[in-house]
C-alpha cells in the first residue's frame, strides 16, 4: 500500500509539474494579440494568399472533379469505379451522401481561406495608415481573398455560414447557414469586390497579388450569377435586369484595361515565358526549388497526367465535349446535333480548340512534336477511354516528380480575359441586345480560328482540318435572343472546357437536369460505369451540408434538400 501511495504522490507532482510546464505560449507562433509591427500584420497577409494553394489531390481548388467531372465534359477517370469511389458517386449522382470525407475535406479547407482573410482583416484593424502606409491595400487584398473562397463556397453548396471579421473563430459555429437568404449572401460575396476594385492599384507590384481589374473581373462574374434568381428547388425563376447591368459594368472596366486575348490560345496553358500573360486576369501561383521538401507545386491536378507520363490518369475528357468541337460547313459548331455521331479526327473539321484541350492517340503531347500520345498512355482504356485532359498539364519537361505523382508550377489561372468577354456578352443576351454581345463572341472564336501554328506535327502538317468561323447573321445564324443564348452557352463549353466552369454554367442557367441526364442517357450507351446515373433536380445542383460540419455546428445547420 506505501508503495502505490508514493506512486500516487509522484504522478500528482508530475501532472502538476506538467500543468505549470505546459501552460506556456509556443514559440514561433504569432497570435493575434501580439501583432503590433506592419511586418508581422503582413505575414497573417501572405497567409491569406497561401491557402489559395493549399490544396491536394482529394481535394484540387481547380474543382476539376466538382465543376468538369460532375458535368458532361469529362470522366472521373483511374483504376475504375473504385478507385476514388466517392467521386464514382458524385459523377453518377448515385449514393451522395452527407458523410463523405471528400466533400467534407473540401469544405473545410474552403473555409481556412476565408477564418486566415478574417483573422488578417482583424489585425490589420490595428494599424493607421501613419503607421502602415498599406494598410487599406492589404485590407482590400484580403477582401478580395475572402470573396474568392466564399464564391466558391457558395456555387457548391449554395446554403452556407457567412462569417466576417468580426465574429471571433470561437464564436464559427454559433452563426448558421440559413440566416442570409440567396441573395443576401451573393451581395455579401459582390461587396467584398466591390471594397476590393475601389482599393487595389491597377498594377501590383508582386506577380500573384490582386489587384483593381482581377477585382472588377470577379465582380463581374458575381453579379452574373447573382442575377439568375432561383426558387426553393433550385429553379430560374427571374434573370434581374439591374444586376445584369452591374455585371456589365464591372465587365467594362476589365475589357477597357491592358489586359487583352493571348494571340495563341495555347499561351494560357504554357509554362515558363507564357505564365502570367496578357490574358491572365488573376492566377495562383507555385513554385520550386524554395527551400521546401517538394516545392509548392499544384497538387490539386497531379492526378490528372497520363498513365504514360507519370500517374494517375483521372480527368478523362469525356465522348460528348470531344463532339462539341466538331464544327459544319459554314465553320460554326453543331449546335442542336453535335452529339448524334462521334467526331472522326481525320475527316470532321473542327474547332482548333479541341486539340489544345484534349489529349488523343497519335497526337503529340503538349505540341512536342518528338513525343506522341499513345493509347497505351491510358490506364484503363476499356473503362474511361483514351482521351486525356490537356489544359492543367505541362510539356515533358516541365514536369516535378513527387514520387508516384508528377506535379508542376505553371500558375493555375483563375479568372481569365476570354470569360469576361463572354460574361458581357451573357448579360447582353439576356437584356435582349444580342446584337451588342455578337462583336464579343465573334472575338473569342476569332482567336480561337487563328490558334494553329503550334497544332503541326514534326513535318510542320496540321494535326486536323480545322475551320473555324465567327457567327454571321444570315449567312451561318439566324441572331434571334435564343440562338444567341445557345451560341453564347456553347461557345463558354469550349472557350472552358476542363476549366472548372461546366457544371456551375449548367446550374446557373437551371439546365442541368435536362443537359445532364440526356447526356447520361447517351453516354451509358459508350460508358458502362455511367449505368444507373441520374441527376435529380432540386437536389444535385448543389453538395450536402457535410455531416461533420453539422455535428460540430451542434445542428445549427441545415442541411440541403434531398441529402
Amino acid at each position: 500500500m506505501k508503495k502505490y501511495i508514493l506512486i500516487l504522490l509522484m504522478l500528482c507532482l508530475i501532472i502538476a509539474s506538467c500543468s505549470d510546464e505546459l501552460d506556456v505560449t509556443p514559440k514561433g507562433v504569432l497570435s493575434e494579440n501580439q501583432i503590433d509591427r506592419p511586418e508581422d500584420a503582413e505575414k497573417f497577409v501572405i497567409a491569406a494568399y497561401s491557402q489559395l494553394g493549399n490544396d491536394e489531390i482529394n481535394r484540387p481548388f481547380s474543382l476539376w472533379q466538382y465543376g468538369d467531372m460532375r458535368s458532361d465534359d469529362a470522366y472521373k477517370g483511374g483504376r475504375d469505379p473504385g478507385d476514388g469511389q466517392g467521386f464514382h458517386f458524385m459523377e453518377t449522382f448515385t449514393n451522395v451522401r452527407p458523410d463523405m470525407w471528400e466533400i467534407d475535406g473540401l469544405w473545410f479547407h474552403l473555409y481556412i481561406g476565408v477564418r486566415r482573410a478574417n483573422e488578417g482583416l482583424r489585425i490589420l484593424k490595428n494599424f493607421t495608415e501613419d503607421e502602415f502606409p498599406e494598410v487599406v491595400k492589404r485590407r482590400a487584398e484580403l477582401r478580395f481573398i475572402r470573396g474568392h473562397f466564399y464564391f466558391e463556397l457558395k456555387r457548391l453548396f449554395n446554403r452556407i455560414p457567412y462569417i466576417d471579421e468580426n465574429v471571433p473563430a470561437a464564436d464559427y459555429k454559433l452563426t448558421t447557414n440559413v440566416e442570409l437568404t440567396s441573395q443576401e449572401l451573393w451581395e455579401k460575396i459582390a461587396q467584398d469586390f466591390e471594397f476590393a476594385a475601389a482599393n487595389l492599384p491597377l498594377v501590383q507590384p508582386q506577380i500573384g497579388r490582386a489587384d483593381q481589374i482581377a477585382a472588377y473581373a470577379y465582380l463581374a462574374k458575381t453579379r452574373l450569377y447573382q442575377a439568375y434568381e432561383k426558387n426553393d428547388q433550385h429553379q430560374v425563376v427571374n434573370v434581374n435586369q439591374e444586376l445584369l447591368q452591374k455585371s456589365i459594368a464591372a465587365a467594362d472596366k476589365v475589357l477597357s484595361s491592358n489586359h487583352s486575348l493571348e494571340p495563341d490560345f495555347a499561351n494560357n496553358f504554357l509554362s515558363g515565358p507564357y505564365e502570367n500573360g496578357v490574358e491572365s486576369l488573376f492566377a495562383v501561383q507555385f513554385s520550386t526549388n524554395d527551400g521546401t521538401a517538394n516545392g509548392r507545386l499544384n497538387f490539386g491536378d497531379m492526378l490528372t497526367v497520363p498513365q504514360g507520363l507519370g500517374c494517375c490518369d483521372f480527368k478523362k475528357p469525356s465522348q460528348n465535349l470531344a463532339n462539341a468541337f466538331e464544327t459544319n460547313g459554314q465553320g460554326v459548331p453543331l449546335l442542336d446535333s453535335f452529339n448524334a455521331e462521334n467526331i472522326n479526327f481525320e475527316t470532321s473539321t473542327v474547332d482548333p480548340r479541341l486539340d489544345h484541350t484534349i489529349a488523343h492517340p497519335g497526337n503529340p503531347w503538349k505540341y512536342e512534336t518528338d513525343l506522341i500520345f499513345e493509347e497505351s498512355w491510358s490506364r484503363t482504356p476499356e473503362i474511361y477511354g483514351f482521351y486525356n485532359s490537356l489544359k492543367e498539364n505541362v510539356q515533358s519537361e516541365n514536369y516535378e516528380n513527387v514520387d508516384p505523382f508528377y506535379g508542376n508550377t505553371k500558375p493555375r489561372i483563375i479568372l481569365r480575359y476570354a470569360e469576361i468577354l463572354l460574361i458581357k456578352a451573357e448579360a447582353l443576351i439576356e437584356l435582349g441586345r444580342q446584337d451588342e454581345a455578337l462583336p464579343l463572341i465573334n472575338e473569342v472564336r476569332q482567336r480561337a480560328a487563328q490558334s494553329t501554328e503550334k497544332l503541326v506535327d514534326a513535318e510542320g502538317n496540321p494535326l486536323a482540318n480545322y475551320y473555324v468561323e465567327t457567327y454571321m447573321p444570315g449567312v451561318n445564324i439566324d441572331w434571334t435572343t435564343e440562338n444567341a443564348r445557345n451560341a453564347l452557352r456553347f461557345e463558354r463549353r469550349l472557350e472552358l472546357a476542363e476549366e472548372g466552369e461546366r457544371f456551375f454554367d449548367l446550374v446557373r442557367w437551371g439546365s442541368a437536369e435536362e443537359v445532364l441526364n440526356l447526356y447520361l442517357n447517351i453516354e451509358q450507351t459508350r460508358r458502362d460505369f455511367l449505368q444507373g446515373g441520374s441527376f435529380i433536380s432540386g437536389k444535385h445542383e448543389y453538395l450536402p451540408i457535410p455531416q461533420n460540419q453539422i455535428f460540430w455546428s451542434e445542428d445549427r445547420y441545415v442541411q440541403n434538400p434531398g441529402y
